[in-house]
């Protein structure tokens, strides 16, 4: 794999591959995966894509449904360019081979929570699947691209306060690659919470990355929990995509009452009210989780339009067409991320974030529902006219090999066992302190400790060996020191993300949309502002974009 390239874009979902297919066709252009098997988020996003496509809809109705949504905290100038920029980007995908469900009369639209209109298109309930297959296929085409999987990016390379490539683990080999630019597109950190839809990729290392390259993050506190996530022992927390609450399905409890009867919306209000309302009666109960009754929908339309539920509960030995289905909140979707400007541009040059893994302004305090596959599709749009910085020369030769690590420091640094517990405690700390709903003084005292964890596991001989390693060298490491050092750098990107996200939710001592303080339950005028956090300074805040 060459050592210099045009673009690098990290993470190969929905984000990275539409960023590799606008960016300039005369860019040599890099697109890198940590894992070579296990999906993307967006291969795993069920409902679908939202845009207005239908006469009886409007863009002032998509956008103030979003604004709405974002309590306050969208900036209503990125609203209204992912609101505008949507029909151009389903016809894009319909030019791909998307296979969107249809009607006699057209794209088949479907309702989700918090929506005034049917304005979500949707390929059964795998649209997620079905656009990275769309789009994978048309990237396999473009000239000047190489794609490599199983290469996980380890940090940003940073010269003169510009981000000029980055550090990547090739099989044994820890080395570093120059580019005129690198886009992240590695998605969000649902995985940092014990109970997550997200896959284990999902650990937030893309934020982490930034924010220790010198990169803004912006408000970390909003995360969205989805409140109907299957819920059986030992199994994963599988998506049951609101859709089909759009379609007739009903919450309820033991005892046959609705958990969300209070709320303005019911089963379909917002989704942290929905959440919140169930965290709320399966404490007041003592119970794990509630039940979800799909079978008002009806068998005709689950087969139709919910296949991939239906398989997915009967290999779980469920039987969804003829009883409830057991459900509970779930950590789904992160608002904050990465800070960036409508053309995807962080606060660090040369760096540029879409997708989940940035903060564009669209999502404010709570994502309206099915806003998030088009915001990858209309942001890494914005990359079309991207110019990279010019590249020197390419260095002949290979680079200096680094001296290998000795045997005590190799015993110095903590074992895979070790490390796999670490994070598994690490998981559950996140979701007792910072889950759906979070008090002052739990997570002032989760603060000090994993500041205190991140603190003596960076002493790590084998990491500090990996982040000290200097752009002229390569490190060859056996596999087993290999496969420590992902665990090692793991670990400590789930605490970095850890450390910001609890430092941003006790920061921000009010509750508004995925952010909710049982200590503070109300949102207050004057913290109708984003959260800011950089490297080396306090949290601070900073105003919301004006229309």
């Amino acid at each position: 794999m060459a050592c210099h390239w045009d673009v690098v874009v990290v993470g190969s979902g929905a984000a990275g591959l539409m960023t590799c297919l606008e960016l300039p066709a005369q860019l040599r252009v890099l697109l890198l995966s940590k894992s070579s098997s296990p999906p993307s988020a967006s291969r795993w996003a069920q409902g679908g894509i939202a845009a207005v496509t239908g006469a009886d809809d409007s863009f002032a109705s998509h956008i103030a449904d979003t604004l709405k949504a974002g309590a306050g905290l969208c900036d209503p100038e990125a609203v209204d360019v992912l609101v505008r920029e949507a029909p151009a980007c389903v016809e894009r995908l319909v030019q791909l081979g998307m296979d969107f469900d249809r009607t006699a009369q057209g794209l088949s639209t479907t309702l989700e929570a918090a929506h005034s209109h049917r304005r979500v298109l949707h390929a059964q309930d795998r649209t997620g699947g079905a656009l990275v297959d769309a789009l994978e296929r048309e990237v396999r085409r473009r000239p000047g691209l190489e794609q490599r999987k199983g290469i996980p990016a380890l940090q940003l390379w940073v010269e003169q306060g510009r981000c000029v490539g980055l550090q990547v683990l090739e099989g044994n080999r820890l080395r570093w690659l120059r580019a005129g630019a690198v886009v992240l597109a590695s998605g969000g950190g649902g995985h940092l919470f014990a109970h997550t839809t997200n896959p284990t990729q999902a650990s937030g290392d893309g934020v982490a990355m930034a924010w220790s390259a010198g990169a803004r993050v912006r408000d970390l506190e909003f995360v969205q929990f989805h409140p109907t996530a299957l819920m059986l022992p030992d199994a994963p927390h599988f998506l049951i995509s609101e859709a089909v609450r759009g379609e007739g399905a009903r919450l309820f409890d033991a005892a046959g009452r609705s958990p969300v009867a209070q709320l303005e919306g019911g089963d379909l209000a917002p989704r942290d009210q929905v959440s919140r309302a169930l965290a709320r009666c399966m404490a007041d109960q003592g119970v794990t989780h509630l039940w979800l009754d799909l079978r008002p929908v009806g068998r005709e339309r689950l087969d139709r339009q919910f296949p991939t539920i239906l398989r997915r509960c009967r290999e779980l030995g469920l039987s969804p067409c003829e009883a409830p289905i057991p459900v509970a909140p779930a950590a789904h979707y992160w608002m904050g991320g990465v800070d960036t400007d409508l053309q995807a541009a962080t606060s660090l040059s040369g760096l540029y974030a879409v997708g989940e893994v940035a903060s564009t302004g669209v999502h404010g305090a709570n994502r309206l529902a099915s806003n998030s596959l088009m915001e990858c599709l209309v942001f890494a749009r914005r990359l079309r006219h991207l110019t990279p910085q010019p590249l020197p020369p390419e260095p002949r030769g290979t680079p200096a090999a680094a001296p290998r690590l000795s045997k005590a420091e190799l015993q110095a640094s903590p074992d895979e066992a070790t490390l796999i517990t670490a994070i598994g405690n690490l998981r559950r700390l996140c979701w007792q302190v910072a889950g759906v709903e979070r008090r002052g003084v739990d997570l002032i005292d989760a603060l000090r400790q994993v500041r205190s964890e991140r603190s003596g596991h960076e002493r790590s001989p084998l990491l500090r060996r990996a982040l000290g390693l200097p752009p002229d060298q390569e490190l060859q490491l056996p596999p087993e020191q290999s496969r420590r050092l992902l665990l090692l750098q793991d670990l400590r990107q789930r605490l970095v993300l850890a450390e910001l996200l609890m430092e941003a939710a006790a920061f921000r001592v009010e509750s508004r949309g995925g952010h909710h303080r049982t200590d503070a339950p109300t949102p207050q005028p004057f913290w109708r502002r984003h959260t800011l956090q950089e490297r080396g300074r306090s949290p601070f805040t900073g105003p919301v974009g004006q229309a």
